[in-house]
């Protein structure tokens, strides 16, 4: 193979970061004579030996999956990868574009684009096609989108199927279960009305739920308002059944968050909008709580797109990809350090989370709790900054951290996933162990050291600890998700990848997806729902 000479390439668009360019270029060495070189034939010494069959090569390379970062070594250890190859649509494509293109093409969110819109996005992203589709996949990776998903909210629960169906149980004093009713209900009931609506993403706060579509449509009911405080504000009038938001709907929307004075929603280019946040202009612009216009989050991330957005209590954070690596932003309210800066400042427009790059960590998953925040890197680790109460941070001790750290009690662990709510975290490993650390308050962390399962289930914890009902189920946990609020005593769902549902803490309003009888008002152990979201 004709290998680059000594030197890094001048390549354009091909820095996609795992490993520095310079250790993955091959060296110059000398040309072999062509009679040790039999499978060349009559070819020229030094000549790809698939070169006259182009179409081949770009099948495999389509065909195998490869990730943006290998596409991104080929061009750079063989001209052969990054020569224009000649293929329509594009005959200035290399081989290493056009696969990266095709890979594109059979991404949901993508399939629906204009040509217009494609062109957009790539330059969006940087310019290079590998760069869009690291953009995709990183977006499918940490948001689970196209596939099954549970969410533990404030006091009612909503589950989405691999195929999109939703079913909501829990809390319905505002009509937050979409049943067209404000009944609770403890038993998983499919919301009828969006029959024939394949859901792929959802959001639950308090009192209020909002569910995406394939279509990019957002489905809003409960609390009218998008600005609502969430505690003892009833609001003008309450939607029952899944409602249209029509502000959002010239926009194609991936993700939703939401949090306490505001909601943040991320389109499919990466671009973050706001609705309300009172008249503080946290999140550079002034509106009022019943606003009901989305608003782009100005500065920073204008211009960078965004594959996941976390709400916490009173702030916001945003999983960026650029060119040179994936980053973190944070907005908003900085009490406790969870904005991750160094320090206790409020932040009106979105700032640049500099600790990860000291730490050379490229971050993959972020979290937002209540109060604290935590982020999965590429290599595995985990870090956490904010309010550490409870030990909800995972460092030992209950002090608060203003810039990311590493949780060296899981230095033997690569995490994958990793979930925060009110002074509680939970990390899930490459092999389906889940770890917990925090307030043990309504049995939440899935602990019971007691011979009779009831013993210390209560207790909180300072450093991260197996959570062993999980593993006792011999399933392997792909998501955790817990209660996110400073006012409903917390519930959490454990997802396994055969789409089995495990529910254990708070159970008083049904949102457990379990009966619960006589006086109990919460369970201690992982207990099966019965629905099934494979």
């Amino acid at each position: 193979m004709d290998a680059t000479t000594s030197g890094t390439p001048t390549i354009q668009y091909h820095n996609i970061p795992d490993q520095p360019i310079t250790a993955i270029v091959a060296t110059s060495v000398p040309a072999f004579q062509r009679q040790q070189r039999h499978c060349f034939g009559d070819s020229i010494p030094g000549e790809f030996p698939l070169s006259a069959n182009p179409s081949i090569v770009l099948h495999v390379l389509t065909a195998c999956h490869l990730d943006p970062q290998d596409l991104a070594k080929l061009e750079a250890t063989c001209s052969f990868f990054r020569q224009p190859a000649n293929f329509a649509p594009d005959l200035e494509l290399s081989l290493s574009e056009l696969a990266a293109m095709d890979m594109c093409q059979k991404r949901a969110i993508f399939r629906p684009m204009t040509t217009e819109e494609r062109q957009e996005l790539k330059q969006r992203c940087g310019g290079s096609w590998k760069l869009v589709l690291r953009f995709l996949l990183a977006g499918e990776a940490c948001c689970r989108r196209e596939k099954s998903q549970a969410i533990a909210g404030p006091g009612h629960s909503i589950a989405v199927t691999s195929s999109g169906v939703v079913y909501s149980f829990g809390s319905n004093n505002s009509g937050q279960l979409g049943h067209g009713t404000t009944e609770e209900e403890w038993r998983p009931q499919p919301i009828r009305s969006l029959q024939g609506i394949r859901i792929i993403q959802a959001a639950a706060g308090a009192g209020r739920t909002m569910l995406i579509s394939d279509a990019g449509q957002v489905y809003a009911f409960g609390k009218d308002s998008f600005g609502e405080a969430e505690y003892g504000v009833q609001g003008a009038k309450l939607v029952t059944t899944p409602q249209l938001v029509e502000s959002l709907k010239n926009i194609y929307v991936v993700q939703a968050a939401i949090g306490n004075f505001f909601t943040a929603v991320l389109s499919r280019e990466g671009r973050v909008y706001t609705f309300s946040w009172g008249n503080d202009s946290r999140l550079g612009h002034q509106t009022d709580p019943n606003d009901l216009e989305p608003h782009p989050l100005l500065g920073a991330l204008e211009n960078i797109p965004v594959v996941q957005i976390a709400a916490g209590y009173c702030y916001l954070l945003a999983l960026a990809c650029q060119p040179s690596g994936m980053s973190v932003y944070s907005v908003g309210c900085g009490l406790g350090g969870k904005l991750g800066h160094g320090s206790r400042t409020d932040e009106k427009y979105p700032r640049l989370i500099e600790q990860f790059q000291v730490l050379n960590l490229q971050p993959m998953v972020v979290a937002a709790g209540a109060w604290h925040a935590a982020v999965v890197g590429q290599d595995g680790r985990v870090c956490t900054w904010g309010w550490g109460r409870y030990g909800c941070l995972g460092h030992g001790n209950e002090e608060c951290e203003s810039v990311p750290k590493v949780v060296e009690a899981l230095g033997k662990v690569k995490a994958v996933h990793v979930a925060t709510g009110d002074y509680t975290t939970f990390v899930v490993s490459d092999d389906g162990d889940v770890y917990s650390f925090g307030c043990g308050e309504s049995s939440s962390l899935g602990h019971n050291t007691g011979a009779d399962g009831q013993g210390n289930r209560h207790a909180n914890l300072l450093s991260p600890e197996l959570v062993t009902s999980l593993k006792q189920v011999n399933e392997r946990v792909v998501q955790i998700s817990l209660t996110n609020s400073i006012y409903w005593n917390a519930h959490t769902f454990a997802l396994t990848k055969s789409g089995k549902l495990y529910a254990f803490g708070a159970g008083d309003k049904g949102q457990l997806g379990i009966e619960l009888v006589a006086n109990q008002t919460e369970r201690g152990y992982p207990e099966l729902v019965d629905i099934d979201l494979s």
